[in-house]
């Protein structure tokens, strides 16, 4: 009698639930329609941070932050494609790391597009094939994803958000452990999981493939053959899993930027990246960085890539903290435009992760 009692309480809040949701619907469309007259994009990362912060103060359990991002997520998601459905280009194919990024930012109610490579993801956005993009840029044992970075030389997209997101790999097979000679995964991944690798399957052949996705695809179909994937990758292609978080660190995050050709508002909150290029002489580069120590901004990554176009002529990307609307970004950025010979602002985005 108590059970029915409570189920019919849970049928009473429901009902309201999806009323209330369906209302929240409602106004999203009326939002969209105010954005699209003034010509602003239906997707603000400004926004979904501050719905996502909100919501977790005004929580008091039992359901904790993680939960009720994920359920907020979808939200948003399903509001997203309400009006307008989403195109989202990413590096692929399905259930790569990329992929994964992809629907922790975006949710699974908008369209994704896999891509074959990085360039390729810009050319869709670019192209208005898409609406936004998400690639790498870097992970936090084997550093940047340098053709990311390549693309944002010539690009005129911003970045718009950014996803952090923990990589877990997995040893994955149709095999036992014992039967397994052959490993396939791509190049990052075996980098990642080297020490395992030597201490628990040594003699098995590594053989590196494009991407997870193409590892798995081949150890579902090969005799003896196992990957290092995601559990996604698992999932799709019936693989067992035969040993969890292989990662040789326990603090294996890869950052993924979203792309589009809009910026994001200021949040308090937020991370500038920049391009610049020097001129070639002793001290330049010190030069360069003044700026940002006397207004007290805190550089969190700093990057150098050869230009391609003349020998010894480098470009440098650089994090920094604040959005480039803050007045004290605004004057160092004003100085460093002075002192280098190319400048260019990639996008101010949240935070958020």
């Amino acid at each position: 009698m108590m059970l029915q009692k409570l189920r019919k309480k849970i049928d009473s809040l429901d009902k309201k639930i999806i009323q209330l949701l369906n209302m929240r619907a409602n106004i999203t469309l009326d939002i969209a329609q105010i954005k699209r007259r003034q010509g602003k994009s239906i997707y603000s990362p400004e926004r979904e941070r501050e719905v996502l912060r909100k919501t977790a103060a005004l929580s008091q359990g039992p359901l904790t932050a993680n939960a009720l991002e994920a359920i907020y997520r979808e939200i948003m998601s399903a509001s997203l494609s309400i009006d307008k459905v989403l195109r989202i280009a990413y590096l692929g194919p399905q259930a790569t790391f990329t992929h994964l990024a992809a629907l922790k930012r975006f949710g699974s109610q908008v369209e994704y597009v896999a891509c074959n490579s990085i360039p390729e993801v810009f050319l869709e956005v670019e192209r208005d094939n898409a609406d936004y993009g998400v690639v790498p840029i870097e992970n936090s044992t084997e550093g940047a994803v340098t053709h990311t970075l390549d693309m944002f030389v010539d690009s005129d997209l911003q970045i718009c958000s950014q996803v952090v997101l923990d990589i877990s790999h997995n040893i994955l097979a149709k095999c036992a452990k014992n039967k397994i000679r052959r490993i396939y995964s791509n190049p990052q991944v075996f980098g990642q999981c080297n020490i395992w690798l030597q201490k628990n399957l040594p003699a098995a052949q590594i053989l590196e493939v494009s991407s997870t996705t193409r590892a798995a695809q081949i150890a579902a179909k090969e005799k003896n053959s196992a990957c290092i994937a995601s559990l996604l990758a698992a999932k799709l292609y019936k693989l067992n899993i035969i040993a969890r978080d292989v990662e040789d660190s326990p603090h294996n995050i890869t950052r993924f930027l979203v792309i589009g050709k809009s910026e994001a508002q200021e949040t308090k909150n937020d991370k500038t990246s920049i391009l610049f290029s020097i001129k070639d002489r002793v001290g330049a580069l010190y030069d360069m960085l003044m700026p940002f120590k006397k207004y007290k901004i805190n550089l969190t990554k700093i990057e150098s890539r050869p230009s391609k176009k003349k020998a010894w002529d480098y470009y440098f990307f650089v994090d920094l903290e604040g959005h480039h609307d803050n007045p004290k970004v605004k004057k160092a950025l004003l100085e460093l435009e002075n002192k280098c010979t190319f400048l260019k602002i990639l996008g101010s985005y949240p935070v958020g992760d």
